[in-house]
């Protein structure tokens, strides 16, 4: 591994809190490509040293959008959103009875097929919810993930990853060579730049969070950081959904699993109930 490599991980964990793995300078090298030739860098070291300065926000932005990984689906690991819509929606609707509004935040929202599906999964259960306040807000750090995720724009192929059917012909319109999720679907949703190594306090308090799959790519200190400010911005009795491949359990007890399809519920609420199957 190069010393400039080294210090490119370094840089890139501090702003972003993802951790890139000793063997993956070809890949980094491959990404910032684009960024190199489009600023004039003759290699990789004049951008690693522009980076670490951080004096131009739209390279930083650029670099970052280039190693984040984009990689999602609509409905993906499906269990999930059929716990969410069967078990934790009606948990929520009965914790929520008084108040009649619930929040929701897909975290690292990537291109936004999480938070559609969520809306559409709540859409699915209007008749419930009739005189409801629902909120969702969807956030990333790639600006470029969100701007395409704020478009609701997909090709063909996007659409048929984990899409049923009769999702796309309700919810979705053709447009040129692309299907774009219909109007009334994308104003269900606020979709904002937000890194998870910032102070979670200003976005509020959520009934339900989704950090799925983002975890994954933070070392031990700082998924335990995140984890904990995700405890305390869950509202009271509220759920805390992960990846298939991650957990919880190294947080120190702050949650507890309430199904094996990656469903918490932070330990500050009554004793978290196990979920019917």
């Amino acid at each position: 591994m190069s010393f400039i490599f080294a210090r490119f991980r370094r840089a890139l964990e501090e702003r972003t809190g993802i951790s890139l793995d000793a063997d993956k300078e070809y890949l980094a090298e491959s990404r910032l490509s684009p960024v190199m030739r489009q600023h004039g860098f003759p290699d990789i070291a004049p951008l690693v040293d522009a980076f670490e300065r951080g004096e131009d926000p739209s390279l930083v932005q650029k670099v970052i959008d280039a190693m984040t990984t984009n990689e999602t689906l609509f409905f993906r690991d499906r269990t999930p959103f059929e716990s969410f819509r069967w078990h934790v929606l009606p948990d929520l609707l009965r914790r929520r009875s008084a108040e009649r509004s619930l929040r929701f935040w897909c975290a690292a929202c990537s291109r936004g097929q999480e938070a559609y599906s969520v809306a559409m999964t709540l859409d699915q259960e209007a008749r419930a919810l009739r005189g409801w306040s629902i909120d969702i807000l969807a956030t990333d750090l790639s600006t470029s993930a969100i701007e395409t995720a704020r478009a609701g724009s997909y090709s063909h192929f996007e659409v048929q990853r984990g899409l049923p059917t009769g999702h796309l012909l309700r919810y979705f319109h053709r447009k040129e060579e692309s299907w774009r999720i219909n109007e009334h679907m994308r104003a269900r949703i606020e979709f904002q730049d937000f890194n998870l190594l910032w102070d979670f306090a200003p976005l509020g308090a959520f009934d339900a969070i989704f950090c799925r799959n983002v975890l994954m790519y933070f070392e031990p200190e700082t998924r335990r950081a995140i984890l904990g400010r995700l405890e305390r911005a869950l509202n009271q009795g509220g759920f805390l959904f992960l990846g298939a491949s991650e957990g919880a359990s190294e947080a120190g007890g702050m949650f507890a699993p309430v199904s094996g399809d990656g469903v918490w519920q932070a330990r500050h609420a009554e004793a978290p109930q196990k979920l019917a199957v």
